[in-house]
């Protein structure tokens, strides 16, 4: 078996995957550059089982994705700055249609990478197919359009998300009465310019609130209704689950003292065990399976990172995202495999999902 991976070659995930596969005995996979991509074409071709890993973490490709989407020059990123993210998105797009007309096998699909990396329409997948989520209001463009929706909707505490966001950057907790605002975020606004920071802050006055979500706004918000999430000694908390060849199987828990969980803010792992026990075995299981048929909205693809929320007394739960790259964990054994280990050893038994129309 040929393989290939498609990912910023100094990238972990990529050396993770690699080394996955020479465990296995196989050859090591040829690795074509995301710059390259976007730069000569340079695609796998057929007979080539091909890996789309993430094109993140690296700034040129972020430029080169920009500048494909909007048709004209871009301006490199600062460190950790918002910017351009529905170009990237455009772009992103157009790089994926060049990879599959290079006639590889794909594990992951194109189609089913733009829809979990747009956030408005994935939460209208899943919601379409039950899976449940929280409600989400309708497109809003600015700050003054998402209060007078939230005000229409009688919701005073939200999650407004860039549509085309990954790692939380740009997303904000609102509460929201008047123009009393409380916003816990990573988004630290410097002069005209936003940036993720990895140290999550309070915004109390509605002046710099405004400017965030108006300067986030052209680019699309997808705003949700505040799901209470569950706690275990005194921390908030949600599960990363991803699920490989369909069936839900590395978890980690994501613990927070704020409503942000993501685990490069510095938040914590929790314990499994404990989580499990505390929701019961009957919420557990519907949990997983909840996990299983998000993921089965993407039959193409080998995994899907799913982030399932339980809601505060264990009493019910919901998807806050379906991630295209979310199978980054490491150190998180299953029957001794890591989730690349998982996903080589379904490739090795045959494993083929179903190919998504373009």
């Amino acid at each position: 078996m040929r393989l290939a991976v498609v990912g910023n070659p100094e990238n972990r995930r990529v050396a993770l995957f690699t080394e996955a596969v020479l465990r296995a005995g196989l050859p090591g996979p040829e690795v074509y550059a995301w710059r390259d991509v976007l730069l000569s074409g340079r695609v796998p071709g057929p007979g080539t089982h091909v890996r789309i890993d993430s094109p993140g973490e690296n700034t040129e490709v972020d430029r080169l994705l920009r500048e494909l989407g909007e048709r004209r020059p871009a301006s490199p990123a600062e460190h950790g700055e918002i910017v351009g993210t529905a170009a990237a998105f455009a772009g992103l797009r157009e790089a994926l249609r060049r990879v599959e007309a290079g006639g590889g096998r794909l594990l992951n699909q194109p189609d089913d990478i733009l829809a979990m990396t747009d956030k408005p329409r994935c939460h209208a997948l899943l919601a379409a197919s039950g899976v449940p989520v929280p409600p989400a209001l309708a497109p809003v463009h600015d700050y003054d359009s998402l209060r007078a929706a939230m005000t229409e909707a009688g919701w005073g505490r939200v999650f407004v998300k860039p549509s085309h966001g990954s790692s939380a950057s740009g997303v904000i907790a609102l509460t929201a009465a008047g123009r009393r605002v409380t916003a816990i975020t990573s988004v630290e606004l410097n002069g005209d310019k936003l940036f993720n920071n990895l140290r999550v802050r309070r915004y109390d006055d509605e002046t710099p609130v405004r400017a965030i979500v108006d300067r986030l706004g052209p680019d699309g918000l997808h705003v949700e209704r505040w799901f209470p999430k569950a706690t275990l000694d005194d921390r908030t908390l949600d599960l990363r689950v991803v699920v490989i060849a369909g069936a839900p199987r590395h978890v980690v828990v994501r613990t927070s003292s704020s409503p942000m969980t993501n685990l490069h803010l510095g938040n914590a792992r929790g314990d499994v065990e404990a989580v499990r026990a505390a929701a019961g075995e009957p919420a557990w299981a519907a949990a997983m399976e909840t996990c299983a048929r998000a993921a089965a909205c993407f039959p193409g693809t080998l995994q899907a990172g799913v982030d399932l929320m339980f809601r505060s007394g264990w009493r019910d739960h919901a998807v806050a995202e379906v991630n295209a790259f979310g199978d980054l964990l490491p150190r998180v054994l299953v029957d001794g495999l890591d989730t690349y280990d998982t996903q080589v050893s379904a490739l090795a038994g045959g494993w083929a999902g179903v190919a998504c129309a373009s």
